[in-house]
């Protein structure tokens, strides 16, 4: 086969937003990032009395409360809380970029890494009550509001891309990602590659999760795959450290307007960053379990370095998958010893998940946002709550105090269940 001649679009981020558990804008989050806030604390969401792990992260209920049937155009009875989160960092990276402004509406697409809604502890219980001895009554399903046909809506994942659609009047691409931790970087790389190849203008992509009730919080518990002996609920996440036990679920939602980039200079709209380059991959292994050498992991990062064009001595930060699991730590650890080689101990690596904890569907996107926001203000947030060090993991974990430093080029990972792993190279707009 001949090489492709053909000149790759380059694709910017015009436009930022974010909503999470120590912020109701990436501002916000960013700020409380850099200062090492934590947002995790007891749950109130549902009743926690007996379970092995009672905290997590949670929006505070207040900052959702400007959603009325007015501003979601009567949509609001299909839209999940996590969907509500997205609307949020949806609006404020759209008007951050300006898209009202652009009259081809059928050039601008929607890209989502989201999981839909768990059954509430009443549906179940509905449910299971619900059948006689004749069988199902369906007449009565909705009768007196009992069960509302919306609900099945809010479960179904392909909703969230159509809500966003009709919301901000995007006529182009319209898809969802469903790959656990790795969906909201899959969706914001997939919206790259739609645009670097002709087929949008503009995309609008990210992810969102809130499944911090018992439906989506029970099956973590299950597994055993969260936190269980912490000190206090701000020192449960401590990802790389060596008395990390587990995860900490969270709730959020992270957006980048992506653009191509003579589209975005020829409208005038703010430049915030570059996206350079995506790799994913799969580790072909375990459901639950990562690649125990980190090849899944590696080859996602090399396809990113590779597909930026540039070579790993060119990394200067890497934001890590970092989940405080005693296993995804020191995997990504041995991962990134394989990429940067001598190097990998100069190259600082840190994780949001220490402050904001584990958004599932929504972290890859928050941490895109995070970095591309540090990238611009030359810091690099820190990974809070590392006391004691893990002779398995020795790389420069950036710890507990955040650094100013300047760079250009960053790697963003997101190694999910099921070894689905990606890996988004963001740089430095530079004309």
């Amino acid at each position: 086969m001949g090489k492709d001649n053909r000149v790759r679009k380059r694709v910017v981020v015009t436009g930022c937003g974010a909503i999470t558990p120590i912020g109701k804008s990436c501002r916000e989050t960013f700020e409380n990032a850099r200062n090492g806030v934590s947002g995790i604390a007891y749950l109130r969401s549902f009743e926690t009395e007996g379970l092995p792990c009672r905290i997590g992260g949670q929006v505070d209920d207040a900052w959702l409360s400007c959603f009325s049937t007015t501003k979601l155009q009567g949509i609001e009875k299909c839209a999940s809380r996590g969907l509500k989160l997205m609307i949020s960092a949806a609006s404020e990276a759209v008007e951050a970029a300006r898209l009202d402004s652009i009259e081809n509406r059928g050039r601008i697409g929607v890209s989502l890494g989201y999981h839909g809604e768990n059954p509430t502890i009443e549906d179940m219980l509905f449910f299971y009550r619900y059948k006689g001895r004749n069988g199902w009554d369906l007449s009565g399903l909705s009768k007196n509001g009992v069960y509302s046909y919306f609900n099945f809506f809010r479960r179904k994942p392909d909703v969230g891309t159509s809500i966003l659609s009709i919301l901000f009047d995007c006529k182009g691409k319209n898809f969802t990602v469903v790959s656990a931790c790795a969906a909201g970087s899959q969706a914001v790389g997939e919206a790259f590659r739609t645009i670097r190849e002709g087929k949008a203008d503009v995309m609008i992509a990210g992810g969102c999760e809130s499944n911090v009730n018992f439906g989506g919080f029970i099956g973590f518990v299950l597994i055993r795959a969260l936190a269980e002996k912490y000190s206090s609920p701000d020192k449960a996440s401590r990802p790389f450290d060596r008395k990390r036990n587990g995860f900490v679920m969270s709730e959020g939602a992270g957006v980048l307007v992506l653009e191509e980039l003579d589209h975005a200079v020829q409208r005038g709209a703010p430049i915030l960053g570059e996206v350079l380059g995506y790799g994913s991959s799969a580790d072909a292994y375990r459901i639950t379990d990562m690649h125990p050498k980190g090849d899944g992991a590696l080859f996602a990062m090399q396809a990113a370095v590779t597909d930026a064009g540039i070579t790993p001595d060119m990394i200067e930060y890497i934001n890590a998958h970092g989940t405080s699991t005693l296993q995804n730590d020191y995997v990504e650890t041995m991962a990134i010893k394989r990429l940067l080689g001598e190097r990998a101990g100069q190259v600082p690596v840190s994780s949001n998940k220490s402050m904001i904890g584990h958004t599932i569907a929504g972290a890859g996107a928050i941490e895109a946002v995070l970095t591309t926001m540090g990238i611009n203000e030359s810091v690099i947030l820190p990974t809070i709550n590392y006391e004691f060090p893990d002779p398995k993991c020795d790389l420069d974990y950036v710890p507990n105090e955040a650094r100013a430093v300047e760079y250009g080029i960053a790697l963003s990972n997101s190694f999910g269940f099921g070894g689905q792993n990606a890996s988004l190279c963001l740089g430095k707009f530079r004309k």
